[in-house]
């Protein structure tokens, strides 16, 4: 179980063991069983019993013999952020415009940990590969969204990063050592965008730009992406850097008539 740095004297720990049980479950783990459950969040069979059994009061895990499983009624607590920071109102017309225009597909992320999440997206595209859906989550390095967001951080903040960073190869041309990571970020730093090749995927070719709040703080990225070989950096940069940019600007300025969007996206 994941545990936070600075707790305070309130913190639940029985809230925060159901909440890490939640997310144990993903694409690899469908289904597990109490002995699974407690070893990969890190709980006694005893807490992780305890734990289930409620959750399964509560309609969001189920059971079949000795498997568990998440149920339907989890996809709540996803749509009421969803529906709460105005997704499909402010920023789902932004990203239509961008595939309307270019084609391919369109995301807004925001950073959590070592991670980014997905928070929008919109696509034209229909190829078997990592996809970046609302909700999915990859490692920041290997993405265009995640280094300009990691580069956005402050420099303490961001060595702490990458001193804790297990960076693993996710295709042949990941860039796991932290000495070039850190040189790109910087270079994505000065250059205010991020472009990447098959970092996270084979056939994703991507660029990507911040986006700020009123105050300047970058709170979440905005990324135009297409398949390898077909479109390349270069022609990403010519061709829709600037309108990334614009998007963007009008994001931040939908954030400033909606302040709670962007203390939503804040990470």
């Amino acid at each position: 179980m994941i545990e936070p740095a600075d707790k305070p004297p309130e913190f639940v720990e029985a809230l925060a063991k159901g909440l890490a049980i939640l997310q144990a479950f993903d694409a690899g783990h469908p289904e597990m069983t109490l002995s699974e459950v407690a070893r990969r969040v890190g709980l006694s069979p005893a807490a992780a019993r305890r734990s289930l059994l409620t959750l399964g009061c509560l309609g969001f895990v189920g059971q079949e013999g000795k498997r568990f499983h998440l149920r339907a009624r989890i996809m709540a607590l996803g749509s009421t952020f969803y529906l709460s920071a105005r997704i499909e109102d402010l920023l789902l017309p932004e990203l239509r415009a961008v595939v309307e225009r270019f084609g391919d597909a369109s995301s807004i992320g925001t950073l959590d940990g070592q991670d980014v999440i997905y928070v929008a997206h919109h696509t034209v595209q229909r190829a078997r590969r990592a996809a970046a859906v609302v909700g999915a989550r990859y490692p920041a390095y290997a993405t265009s969204i995640g280094r300009v967001l990691l580069a956005a951080l402050p420099d303490d903040l961001l060595e702490r990063r990458l001193d804790a960073l297990d960076a693993k190869p996710l295709t042949s041309r990941t860039c796991t050592d932290r000495a070039a990571l850190h040189a790109e970020l910087m270079r994505i730093r000065a250059a205010g965008f991020a472009t990447t090749v098959d970092q996270l995927d084979y056939g994703i070719t991507a660029i990507a730009v911040p986006v700020r709040d009123g105050n300047g703080q970058t709170v979440a990225a905005l990324n135009s992406s297409g398949y390898t070989g077909i479109i390349t950096p270069e022609l990403l940069i010519e061709e829709r850097l600037q309108e990334l940019r614009v998007t963007a600007s009008r994001i931040g300025q939908a954030m400033a008539r909606y302040p709670i969007l962007a203390a939503m996206l804040r990470s």
